[in-house]
């Protein structure tokens, strides 16, 4: 046994009242718990003397009585066998499964002429083919191995999952001994209704005649990657693994539906598609990630009507909840000749309308305050936990109406029954909080100058922005949705990262 940073060669120390298996080293001062782990420390016979807990409580330590060390070294022993039985018996697994390897080397497969020309098909469109000869791309999802001459493939291309059966020396070769999930393949077969009492996806299977190995993942696949017990930021880390999976793929493919509903929606109405510049910059200098479009949108309203957009926005929020991102999709409108209830009919019931000056009122009876105990006034913005208390405690979808304008962005426009108000909104779901806010802009010029003003801003770089209002100037109003919000609603996931391809907040910008 090697000396270990002094420690004594002719002397062990446990203690059942100090001592700790885990973390002592068997030193007077860091003694083990156990005999049995000092045993095992020493490695071999003769064992060092081995000191335990004093029955006089004017001594420390006395050394193991001889029957207690005998008794102790009978487990130690049989440990030893069973780990060298153990090691024996993985050194032969090992030596028969390279033997094994060798021999499958020798065995060769290869397409049987004879058979019918395959057609190449996704896996979406095999139930179209039962009856048929297939060549069907893909990787190793799911797989299953009875005995040495069956194995079942569960395949995957993007469009479905496919059972794939292997017989015989198809299952032999090396390839297929050392196949892994996530393996991509070529399979070649008929495809056939499943047999009575059986299931698979789509109601049928692949009884495969060939196939090739493309690409080989490591042996475990996904798993030696991902497990379910995997910490969130391992899973972030490896984020490209995990799209793999049913469960985030599904998202993925559920987001991608939703965006096209949203397309088919702004069709439908004649909205036109625009693409403004995510980089702004408003003093011939620095360049910024922009926060919203809107701005962009408002310029091309007088040109092509009502329009739209679904783009990157990008936030500097120095949070890291389980709503907020750092980039995320905006989907945003803008329309022309419209007012403030047009803007709120939209939506259909069962959307509750309620006004700012209500939510403070109801925060007051239901008694949420803030963390110092005190109520919100008038005023003041409503943070995201007592608006998202309120929201779930209601119930329905809230349009939230009527914000104070010292609290909203210098370009929404005022009330016309009380100028203190904005003509703005604010959609609130159950479970999720705000996903949509809207308003309707300031569109006359002088207005539009005295809010620079009032707010310190200098109109020169928004010129652009400004000519809106002397260019034949009318009433608009519009909104931005977020994306990945909508969707935590829609979904119910409760974070938002896993309704991201790629989530980006606080501290992650990788991979």
């Amino acid at each position: 046994m090697p000396n270990i940073e002094g420690l004594s060669l002719t002397e062990l120390y446990t203690s059942e009242k100090k001592g700790n298996d885990e973390t002592g080293d068997g030193t007077r001062e860091k003694p083990f718990k156990t005999i049995l782990q000092a045993m095992r420390h020493a490695g071999k016979e003769p064992f060092p003397a081995i000191y335990v807990d004093s029955k006089d409580e004017h001594t420390e330590y006395d050394i193991a009585a001889k029957s207690q060390l005998k008794k102790i070294q009978k487990i130690w022993v049989r440990e030893n066998y069973k780990a060298a039985d153990k090691a024996k018996t993985e050194e032969e697994s090992q030596e028969k499964r390279l033997q094994n390897l060798e021999e499958a080397k020798k065995i060769v497969i290869t397409k049987d002429e004879s058979l019918p020309e395959p057609k190449i098909v996704k896996i979406v469109e095999a139930g179209e083919h039962r009856g048929e000869r297939l060549c069907i791309k893909g990787w190793v999802h799911r797989l299953r191995r009875q005995g040495r001459a069956l194995a079942f493939l569960s395949l995957r291309d993007g469009t479905g999952f496919l059972q794939c059966i292997l017989q015989g020396v198809l299952c032999q070769t090396y390839n297929a001994l050392v196949l892994s999930t996530e393996s991509s393949v070529i399979v070649y077969g008929k495809l056939r209704p499943v047999l009575e009492g059986k299931t698979a996806p789509g109601g049928h299977e692949l009884v495969v005649d060939y196939w090739e190995l493309i690409g080989l993942a490591p042996p475990g696949g996904a798993d030696s990657i991902l497990n379910e017990e995997a910490l969130p930021d391992v899973q972030l880390d490896n984020r490209h693994i995990m799209i793999r999976g049913e469960n985030t793929s599904k998202v993925l493919r559920a987001r991608a539906l939703v965006t096209r509903a949203f397309r088919e929606h702004f069709e439908s109405r004649r909205y036109t598609e625009v693409t403004p510049p995510t980089l702004v910059q408003t003093h011939n200098e620095e360049a910024y990630l922009t926060q919203s479009s809107q701005l962009y949108l408002e310029s091309c309203i007088a040109a092509l009507g009502d329009v739209y957009c679904i783009s990157q926005s990008y936030r500097a929020e120095q949070s890291r909840t389980r709503r907020h991102l750092a980039e995320y999709s905006h989907v945003e409108a803008e329309c022309p000749f419209i007012n403030f209830d047009d803007l709120l009919n939209r939506p259909q019931k069962p959307f509750k309308r309620m006004m700012y000056s209500e939510a403070i009122e109801y925060l007051r009876e239901h008694n949420i305050t803030k963390e110092d105990g005190s109520f919100y006034e008038f005023g003041e913005d409503i943070p995201e936990m007592p608006e998202r208390k309120m929201t779930d405690a209601i119930g329905v979808p809230i349009l939230l109406c009527k914000f104070p304008a010292a609290i909203k962005s210098f370009y929404m426009a005022k009330s016309p029954e009380d100028r203190r108000l904005t003509d703005s909104v604010d959609l609130l779901m159950p479970g999720v909080g705000e996903i949509v806010g809207g308003s309707l802009r300031i569109w006359d010029y002088d207005e539009l100058m005295e809010v620079y003003k009032g707010e310190g801003i200098d109109p020169s770089p928004y010129y652009w922005y400004t000519d809106q209002r002397k260019f034949g100037s009318v009433p608009h109003g519009g909104y931005g949705l977020g994306l990945e919000r909508f969707l935590c609603w829609l979904l119910d996931r409760y974070h938002i990262r896993e309704v991201c391809l790629y989530p980006r907040f606080l501290e992650r910008c990788t991979p």
